[in-house]
């Protein structure tokens, strides 16, 4: 599907489409809970309406049919017509679904789907203020419908041909004012009209038999006397039915009418005088452009009845009625309005556009080059260090600043705010909620907190498969929880903030919280651990079970839940990005995730570590401490060497066993030795090192074809000194070498 010429009309489309987009659906699921917000309607119907607008511009006929109908509804809605519920809403998040759908095909420049004609013809009826429940009758054959009367009260008949009217406005005119006063009416079956003899008769009436006006003189050349009236004709008619000067007519200003014209004008309208003065107490005297070049710059806006300055017959026709008659005042407010706004136009000068669309994959090129620029940095860094040269440090020490301050730009760059994520949510829990009989209550706190784009779309799986946990095994049904003195609806909290160089992501629930013996049990019954091993397990270590690949609480599969995938594919891809996962939880109170990750992926801060001769990285969000120890105050416990560090025995592993060839060393052939305590989850191990560098911020460089894949490797980036260190996945490195770790 090619746009042509189109394309940068496209791309705006696009962009402009997909945040639209984005918040009606944290609209709409905010519209069902406050379904009288009159705003919050407003806004979705210009949501759709932009939309439409956009999409009917790219000749995208199919979207424009889904906007189109989605539109028409919620204008029935902000009139009143119709009210918000839960089964109108179902069917208009439906209808936003075909066009989500439609706008990925679009982005992909696929062709666009029709949406289906059930939906179209569902949405209509809604439209037509029918009831769903109701089985739709065929409609019959019927004769098209009259085209609506305008009531003379409120917007009189428009004079056509500059004075005269039609045999049936006339009538209908009559029948409106004065009814019954046709005494010419037949008896039945005649219908509304009048004669040409009843006409006649009722001229003769008002001016006496052979006097009226259209008898004294010949008609006009192209015109049929029988058939039209004059003004003075149409005029002295409405003195008769109404009394002298009352009829609606009266206050009618004719094009053809100066009297009429004048009496009003005179109220409402300026002379050139009283605008000239006008002008030069707003620009100073005689410095206020001329009648004539304000009446040109003007006359876009003469269009609007309340900011014109001479009234058209269309707007003079509408003085009828009198809560239309505007105020003696409002006619020089409307000019000050109109005069001050070129002067403003003016003073404020051109607009400029304050910001630019970059392709992402120029800010990643950016960031490698800063991230290159960042490695020499550190190189330039421990050169001054032993350097005996005090320009030099100088040098070295500024290069230093500005690079981190150019480093942390670049990377502003590529933020974005976590709402990108949250926006969803409001939407998963509205359905699935709705689907599990239960009344959830969802609060996003810290949505404007910005996390590098990557984090962004990598986050968006693992707080979906959270959020759905929380709502489908911690919230209980609202007849349990009021059995249990609680407020029917439930709560879901998802916050975010910014702590250091990490974000820090919660999901919260007041649910019925994790029983940790309940946890054990099913551990033991699916065969993970034994007996004697869970029950040696503390609450946390309990809660993390859930992680286990298979494990799940629920008896019963669903479409939901149950078949035990979900949660360990959230513990994988968290510990991808190098993030870690805590469970809090409480019997009958509720249960927190707690998930810390960095704020960006491309730059690492480090510990450096040697094993032999070799240089090893540790991810510094994994260390927890680190301290020089006497290696011959180990013990065995199941078989693991640990270490007691206050009061709790922690397992400790010499990593120059794993990662060095030819290499075994242990406690009986180490006396003291460099212990660097690390978190996988709740748990902590030690694991021994020969010496320690110090912290480093790298570059995380992808391994070549030949060592991808290998266990316990995230990377490889270049250190301070100019040699290649090898970046260490903990996580991975545990389950690869010790599984009982």
């Amino acid at each position: 599907m090619g746009f042509g010429d189109d394309e940068d009309i496209l791309q705006d489309f696009l962009v402009e489409a997909g945040e639209i987009l984005e918040n009606l659906s944290e609209q709409l699921v905010e519209l069902e809970r406050r379904p009288e917000d009159k705003d919050l309607l407003n806004a979705i119907f210009r949501g759709f309406h932009t939309v439409k607008g956009g999409a009917g511009f790219l000749q995208l006929t199919a979207m424009v049919e889904c906007c189109h109908v989605t539109e028409n509804l919620f204008d029935i809605l902000r009139n009143g017509k119709r009210q918000v519920t839960p089964e109108l809403m179902d069917v208009v998040l439906q209808a936003l679904d075909v066009v989500n759908q439609q706008f990925d095909q679009v982005s992909h420049r696929e062709p666009i789907s029709p949406p289906e004609p059930e939906l179209i013809h569902t949405l209509e009826r809604l439209v037509a203020c029918e009831d769903l429940q109701a089985t739709p009758q065929p409609a019959a054959e019927s004769p098209p419908a009259p085209e609506p009367q305008a009531s003379p009260e409120t917007e009189p008949a428009t004079v056509r041909g500059g004075s005269d009217i039609t045999d049936q406005e006339f009538n209908d005119l009559l029948d409106a004012l004065s009814p019954g006063a046709n005494t010419g009416e037949p008896a039945s079956g005649a219908g509304d009209d009048i004669s040409e003899d009843e006409f006649e008769a009722l001229l003769d009436q008002i001016h006496g038999e052979g006097k009226a006006p259209g008898k004294s003189a010949p008609p006009a050349a192209g015109t049929n006397a029988s058939d039209d009236i004059s003004d003075d004709e149409f005029e002295a008619l409405l003195d008769e039915l109404h009394g002298a000067g009352k009829g609606p007519a009266g206050a009618v200003a004719k094009p053809s009418e100066p009297a009429a014209a004048d009496t009003k004008a005179d109220q409402d309208n300026i002379s050139d005088d009283e605008f000239e003065a006008l002008l030069d107490q707003l620009h100073g005297k005689g410095k206020g452009p001329s009648v004539q070049g304000e009446a040109t710059a003007s006359a876009p806006a003469a269009s609007e009845p309340s900011e014109s300055l001479a009234q058209s017959p269309k707007a003079a026709s509408a003085e009828a009625s009198p809560a239309a008659q505007p105020k003696p005042s409002s006619a020089p407010q409307a000019a000050s309005a109109a005069a001050a706004k070129p002067r403003a136009e003016r003073e404020a000068g051109p607009q400029v556009e304050a910001t630019v669309r970059v392709d992402t994959q120029r800010l990643d090129e950016i960031m490698n080059m800063v991230g290159e620029l960042v490695l020499v940095r550190n190189r330039l860094v421990r050169l001054g260090d032993s350097a005996q040269n005090e320009a030099l440090s100088k040098a070295v020490g500024n290069l230093d600043v500005v690079t981190a301050d150019l480093q942390t730009s670049v990377m502003k760059t590529r933020m974005q705010p976590i709402k990108k994520v949250f926006g969803r949510f409001p939407r998963v829990v509205r359905d699935l909620a709705r689907n599990l009989k239960k009344d959830i209550n969802l609060e996003l706190v810290g949505e404007e907190t910005d996390l590098d784009k990557n984090l962004v779309e990598a986050l968006a799986d693992p707080l979906v498969h959270l959020v759905r946990n929380s709502v489908d095994h911690g919230i209980e049904l609202p007849e349990v929880r009021e059995a249990n003195g609680k407020p029917r609806q439930g709560r879901v909290v998802l916050a975010a903030e910014q702590e250091g160089d990490h974000i820090l992501l919660s999901i919260t629930d007041d649910g019925a919280g994790m029983d940790p013996d309940k946890l054990r049990q099913i551990a033991v019954d699916k065969g993970l651990f034994d007996e004697d091993t869970v029950q040696r397990f503390s609450d946390s270590e309990a809660f993390d079970l859930i992680f286990a690949p298979g494990f799940s609480t629920k008896k019963e599969i669903s479409d939901v839940s149950g078949r035990g995938v979900g949660m360990d594919v959230v513990k994988t891809k968290i510990t991808q990005l190098n993030g870690s996962i805590e469970i809090q939880s409480t019997m009958g109170e509720g249960t927190r995730f707690n998930i810390k990750v960095p704020l960006t992926l491309a730059i690492m801060p480090t510990l450096m570590i040697m094993l032999a001769r070799q240089t090893f990285a540790l991810p510094l969000v994994s260390v927890n401490e680190i301290f020089h120890m006497d290696l011959r105050k180990t013990h065995i416990v199941d078989g693991q060497e640990c270490v007691a560090v206050r009061d709790q025995a922690i397992p400790i592993f010499y990593l120059k066993n794993w990662l060095v060839a030819g290499e075994y060393v242990s406690a009986k052939s180490m006396q003291e030795g460099h212990v660097v305590i690390v978190s996988v989850g709740t748990r902590r191990v030690g694991f021994v090192v020969d010496q320690l560098i110090g912290q480093e911020e790298v570059v995380i460089k992808p391994l070549g074809k030949m060592l991808q894949g290998t266990p316990g490797m995230a990377g490889a980036t270049i250190t301070g000194d100019g040699t290649i260190a090898l970046i260490l996945d903990v996580p991975s490195l545990l389950k690869h070498y010790s599984a009982g770790a």
